[in-house]
């Protein structure tokens, strides 16, 4: 697969005629199929054609014969990414301009006419030119069918691809081949060992094949089949068995992978030119290594004579075995450079799962699983985990309980699972079989950091006080990552910085990039803007070249919240779009952590409540319930508005999250215009250092002076903000002020004078026998908000319920000036 059109490495020949048909039809229709046999010019025709247009994206099928994996090639060619249901490629493309040619579909053909009938359906200026010997079938696709070539032009291919003067017998031996350019390429290949006539003498052995093909088969596809059996014949016997043991590889090789399958590796180089001289195996030398590939078609021609010499569970069994090999001598890169070890395993994914699948059908499944055990790091990393999750449970149902294997299958089971949202116990379960395994306790303390931070944290320390390497700095990010969420700053910025320097020096982009968004979101909160940009954006560039919807977007989410904080919401959204397309309206959306949330907070700060309130109910957790109390208190739903705190304040508090604690008193605060609550959370937010939300604290509780200061604040933060006087405090000192401000106002915390005026007629109508949802509707509040206030009420004057608190209001002592009871 390739995102721009392959190189064509031998001149293209005629075909005038046909070129300027095809670019009529391309001009008037937005999906053309280039429709005709194998072998008959489909590819170098589109190629021709497309090189005339600007914006040109290649998807070359043959890449695969998975219809599940067509999704994922259009995904590279177009450079977007995609969900694990493969809902999302015409969203990101969008009404971007451009021609995508889809090459090769026949073998993937309901897959290929599914994907082409939605890009142009959704996809206003993006027009489809596929390839495929039969038309896809959709509704608004025009079929232009490939003639022959004429005799000239067949003619003058067969002299430029063999050097040989065109004479008679040339055109004899076209006119023979019904001007199918593979057949004629495949002949002019042995036009350094055969003459022309010996060449029509061997293809005069075959020619009644030509024409008597069985019945109701397209002639042109007789004359394909015909052409490659006669071109296999002409083959030397160990080419012969080259050519169809090499029939086992998927998505190309390279010359060790044959050499490991098929003989000797100078025996299979020799073999390999010749091939590729004849057309047989295509060498692609762009890369560092060359790789190898056969058109499927060939390919397919080939496992049929590896069949036919009962060579194929052999032959298989050597492909398992030797990328079991690859994989086993590239482990050692796992913990030291895993983006070698992804550059030595990552190409062959379509070779390893194959491989994997031989293995685990066999009555012995241990090589297969073995293999699987192997990758578990390429599916955490490479944005297929569910294919990863997949074969990995299909190792672990193959298997005996309780051995290592079975314990190194698990733990991977529960790397990948990381990456695709899903909860198992996977890891907990190998630590059972092998106690002391560091990845495995690393694991489950990630799996316990949604339930409770202190096994978490208490996990973690056990992995890093044993373990070395990616363990000891995986574990030291994820303790970073609890003081982050327990807002313990001071401790979490110099464990996320020692961890990124770990992991960064083996390319650990992965957790890396996780551990840097930990650390932007940090220097946001107590009030290092700059920074936390430069650190957001760092993240997202260390998690780039995974493209992994998962790692990328959670970077991207929190450099959209630092530049929407910032007051660049057209950046943010900008940055965040990508990642939005790539899940909205997806029937089965993608993991990627904190993108709900981002997007809600775009739309909050744009003025959007009611667009904000539906990304926030995409994201359960308590920073996200606290940001859809605000949407909803915003969009005039005071009621759920306050259940919703209600919510968010009990989890926070459960799992021990002051930041979110003071956000949810902040929300109640504004609910219930009690100011004490805002007092509440800016004490939390200083104790914490939570420099950023104290100025949100001020703003709520501004007066003149304050409001100075938080102008300047914002001013030194690198906010938007508006002028500042000169006399401004400083933030500190502003937080000092109202807080002396509020002692002068002479409320104590307790006792009724500690009482707040709503807080009063909560008590005047509880004493009268009202309850929580008739005092709500006189108050114009939820029931949840009035439980709230019962319990500060209750707080105050050291009462438990209801009756005491009748008790406590018929003792109470009258307040100065007021009448005498009786």
């Amino acid at each position: 697969m390739s995102a721009t059109p392959p190189p064509q490495l031998t001149p293209f020949i005629g075909r005038s005629e046909e070129l300027r048909a095809l670019a009529a039809e391309l001009a008037a229709n937005r999906l053309v199929t280039v429709a005709g046999p194998g072998g008959c010019g489909k590819t170098r025709l589109a190629l021709q054609v497309a090189g005339t247009h600007d914006d040109v994206r290649w998807a070359d099928l043959t890449a695969t014969n998975d219809p599940t994996v067509v999704p994922e090639l259009l995904a590279a060619a177009t450079g977007t990414l995609l969900t694990p249901d493969h809902g999302s490629l015409a969203r990101q493309i969008g009404d971007r301009r451009m021609l995508l040619c889809l090459d090769n579909c026949e073998h993937v053909l309901a897959a290929a006419a599914d994907a082409a009938l939605e890009l142009i359906t959704t996809c206003p200026h993006l027009t489809v030119l596929a390839t495929s010997r039969e038309p896809l079938g959709v509704p608004g696709e025009r079929v232009w069918r490939v003639p022959s070539l004429n005799a000239a032009d067949a003619a003058a291919l067969f002299t430029a691809r063999s050097g040989v003067p065109d004479t008679g017998a040339t055109t004899t031996l076209c006119a023979r081949l019904d001007g199918i350019p593979l057949a004629i390429e495949l002949a002019a290949a042995w036009s350094g060992t055969l003459t022309v006539a010996e060449i029509l003498d061997g293809l005069d052995d075959r020619f009644a094949l030509l024409v008597r093909g069985p019945r109701g088969v397209a002639a042109r596809h007789q004359t394909l089949a015909a052409s490659m059996a006669w071109s296999h014949d002409l083959l030397d016997e160990p080419d012969r068995v080259l050519f169809r043991r090499l029939g086992v590889f998927s998505g190309g090789f390279t010359l060790d992978a044959a050499a490991g399958v098929c003989g000797p590796r100078m025996e299979v180089l020799t073999g390999l030119g010749r091939l590729v001289d004849k057309s047989l195996v295509i060498a692609d030398t762009a890369g560092p290594t060359t790789r190898y590939r056969m058109l499927e078609t060939i390919r397919q021609y080939a496992l049929a004579k590896l069949a036919a010499a009962g060579e194929t569970d052999d032959v298989r069994d050597r492909h398992l075995d030797t990328f079991g090999a690859i994989v086993e001598a590239a482990a050692p890169l796992l913990d030291t450079d895993k983006d070698a070890w992804r550059a030595a395993v990552g190409p062959d994914q379509e070779n390893l799962r194959a491989a994997i699948e031989h293995g685990l059908a066999a009555d012995d499944p241990d090589r297969g699983r073995r293999l699987a055990a192997g990758l578990a790091w390429l599916w955490h990393l490479n944005g297929r985990g569910h294919e990863g999750i997949t074969l990995l449970r299909g190792a672990i149902d193959r298997g005996p309980d309780g051995t290592e294997l079975q314990a190194r299958l698990l733990t991977g089971l529960a790397l990948v699972a990381d990456t695709t949202g899903l909860d198992n116990d996977a890891a907990r379960t190998a630590l059972e079989i092998v106690p002391d395994d560091g990845l495995a306790t690393l694991l489950s303390a990630l799996g316990e950091l949604a339930r409770d931070f202190d096994t978490a944290a208490k996990l973690a320390e056990q992995a890093r006080a044993n373990e070395n390497g990616f363990v000891r700095d995986g574990a030291t990010a994820l303790l970073g990552i609890i003081a982050h969420l327990r807002d313990d700053h001071a401790t979490a910025v110099p464990l996320l910085e020692t961890a990124v320097s770990g992991l960064t020096s083996r390319r650990d982009r992965g957790v890396a990039s996780t551990a840097l968004s930990f650390h932007a979101a940090s220097a946001l909160y107590t009030g290092q803007v700059a920074q936390a940009r430069e650190l957001a954006a760092e993240a997202v560039r260390m998690a780039r070249p995974l493209e992994d919807y998962h790692r990328i977007g959670s970077a991207t989410s929190v450099f959209a919240l630092v530049e929407g904080t910032a007051g660049n919401l057209d950046a943010a959204r900008a940055a965040l779009d990508p990642m939005v397309r790539l899940v909205y309206g997806a029937k089965s959306p993608p993991f990627v952590p904190g993108l709900a949330r981002a997007k809600g907070c775009l739309h909050l700060w744009s003025g959007e409540p009611a667009e904000a309130a539906d990304w926030f109910r995409r994201d359960g957790t308590p920073a996200a319930l606290v940001g859809l109390a605000e949407a909803l208190r915003l969009s005039g739903n005071p009621g759920e508005a306050a259940e919703v705190c209600e919510r968010a304040l009990t989890a926070a508090r459960q799992a021990g999250m002051p930041k979110v604690i003071a956000d949810a008193l902040e929300q109640s605060a504004f609910l219930s215009d009690s100011e004490d609550l805002h007092h509440e959370a800016l004490a939390i937010r200083l104790g914490h250092g939570l420099w950023l939300n104290c100025v949100s604290s001020l703003e709520a509780l501004a007066d003149e002076p304050l409001r100075q200061a938080c102008e300047r604040a914002k001013r030194d933060m690198g906010l938007p903000h508006g002028p500042v006087a000169g006399n401004a405090m400083e933030l500190r000192e502003a937080i000092d002020y109202a807080r002396r401000a509020r002692g002068k106002r002479g409320r104590p915390a307790s006792g009724w004078a500690s009482l707040t005026p709503t807080e009063e007629s909560v008590v005047r109508l509880a004493t009268q026998g009202l309850n929580n949802p008739e005092i709500g509707a006189r108050l114009f509040m939820s029931r949840s908000t009035v439980k709230t206030h019962l319990s500060h009420i209750y707080a105050k004057l050291g009462v438990t319920n209801r009756t005491e608190l009748a008790a406590a209001s018929a003792d109470r002592p009258a307040a100065p000036g007021a009448p005498v009871k009786g």
